[in-house]
């Protein structure tokens, strides 16, 4: 698989697969996500540049919004920063391989709210969610179907 920007095809596949994933996985009370976001994502590009957005659910970002995220990732200092996606800022609470989870350091629900960051292909996967573990293991299964799906080498 390409990494860096995609191709049209490649494109068309991973539009096609965010519409089915995000309608099952993002929204409505029931559903693990509460809103989701696909950065085109490129560490070794000039960090001059904006962030590209591929898609997004229940959010509306531009990508002067993400700016910070993404220089925050580049930098991989997980442990002694945090990072803001809209009004939230972030504290990461576990970093794995591909992936880090994070908690809101001004949720003003009693449950919390939470994210979950991916690197999947050439893309930064962010799932957004509502509560405490039961909720994050939800959300962490959900973010990992797309991460798979936009992952396998028929794309």
């Amino acid at each position: 698989m390409r990494t860096g920007w995609l191709g049209l095809m490649d494109w068309g596949l991973v539009h096609k697969a965010w519409e089915k994933w995000a309608s099952a996985s993002v929204g409505s009370s029931g559903q693990p996500l509460k809103a989701a976001l696909l950065i085109n994502y490129e560490p070794g590009g000039p960090s001059r540049l904006l962030p590209i957005i591929a898609e997004q659910e229940g959010l509306k970002l531009a990508p002067p919004d993400l700016t910070q995220f993404v220089a925050f990732v580049k930098r991989k200092q997980f442990q002694s920063e945090t990072f803001f996606v809209a009004d939230s800022e972030y504290l990461v609470t576990s970093i794995h391989e591909s992936w880090f989870s994070a908690r809101s350091m001004n949720s003003s629900k009693p449950a919390g709210e939470g994210a979950i960051v991916m690197q999947a292909a050439a893309f930064l996967l962010i799932g957004l969610y509502d509560g405490s573990v039961d909720s994050a293991s939800r959300a962490m299964l959900a973010v990992d179907q797309f991460a798979w799906q936009i992952g396998r080498r028929n794309l």
